[in-house]
């Protein structure tokens, strides 16, 4: 994996803690806010230290959560709001956009 510096997992973990409550980014989403070269250094970063955020609002490109955390994920989005069917997120109604670096 790429390197990846404190300052690239404080910018993601900053991200996160601003998305808002019914609301969803991607991984890639967030990747390129924070000039990253891959969504999958977020993931890693996501599955490594945030406990602390609402990594549920976190999601792929398909819309379609891990199939791990789907029931979870989904059922906490759906609290707050973000419209699902058939087991996917419906992004184009709810994706915020993070701001770029």
């Amino acid at each position: 994996m790429a390197t990846v510096s404190d300052n690239d997992i404080e910018a993601v973990r900053a991200l996160v803690a601003a998305i808002p409550e019914g609301r969803v980014t991607t991984y890639g989403d967030l990747a390129t806010a924070v000039g990253l070269s891959s969504p999958r250094i977020v993931g890693w970063i996501m599955r490594t230290d945030s406990a602390d955020l609402p990594w549920h609002r976190v999601v792929p490109a398909s819309g379609r959560p891990a199939a791990h955390l789907e029931n979870r994920q989904l059922d906490r989005l759906r609290e707050e709001g973000v419209p699902c069917a058939d087991g996917r997120i419906r992004l184009r109604e709810c994706r915020w956009q993070p701001p770029t670096a």
